[in-house]
């Protein structure tokens, strides 16, 4: 899991507590916000790189105080968090390849599905590697084959967006390619790395802590 990111995008959903989380946002070059995310940035004592969206959660006092960092993107087919994106890969560079996603979780549940199946449109629309981090553990969209580091007894779940065939190795059960999103949850790493096959897209979720086995009963 890489821990380090030049970029990290912060959400308007629950700021983060986990120090995993945490600390991507300090050790990061830049963070950019969307519209309402700023203000929780503000609070924490970090100042944005760039605010972007609609702008129609954004305080009049920070427009105030900070309108050389507002950038006001008024079309509604997209949500911030994509105009945000956006701005990132045609704002910055050398174009950002790799970008943390935070606080894209927590609050509405709707929002939380359609940020994280924005992590598969990315990856296929924008060919960057978005990374979304949670308070319990990350977000990884892939295409084809792909080998993930991991470690014994980490909770694993397979997402099935657009494929056809689907096997892993290294996991406890064997993944197959579902029909519903909820057949490839709760798995578990059996080592160092796991392997998904595949001929399309499909998102990862894995735990930051194993699972803590069950105590024997004598």
């Amino acid at each position: 899991m890489e821990t380090t990111h030049d970029t990290v995008i912060l959400a308007a959903g629950d700021y983060p507590t986990h120090p995993i989380a945490l600390g991507i946002l300090k050790h990061a070059q830049r963070i950019v916000c969307c519209d309402e995310a700023a203000q929780t940035l503000l609070s924490h004592g970090h100042i944005p790189y760039a605010i972007v969206g609609d702008g129609d959660s954004l305080p009049s006092h920070i427009r105030q105080q900070y309108p050389h960092l507002i950038h006001t993107v008024q079309e509604q087919e997209y949500n911030d968090l994509t105009k945000a994106t956006r701005f990132v890969i045609n704002n910055i560079r050398p174009a950002q390849k790799s970008i943390a996603y935070i606080g894209c979780t927590g609050k509405r549940e709707d929002h939380t599905l359609g940020n994280v199946s924005l992590m598969a449109f990315y990856l296929r629309e924008f060919h960057i590697q978005p990374t979304m981090y949670t308070d319990h553990g990350f977000f990884i969209p892939a295409y084809g084959t792909q080998t993930f580091p991991s470690f014994p007894r980490q909770q694993v779940s397979i997402f099935r967006i657009h494929c056809n065939e689907l096997t892993s190795e290294g996991l406890r059960w064997n993944a197959y390619p579902y029909t519903d999103w909820w057949q490839g949850t709760l798995n578990e790493a059996t080592g160092d790395t796991f392997t998904i096959h595949s001929d399309g897209e499909y998102i990862i979720y894995q735990t930051y802590e194993g699972k803590t086995p069950t105590p024997t009963l004598l």
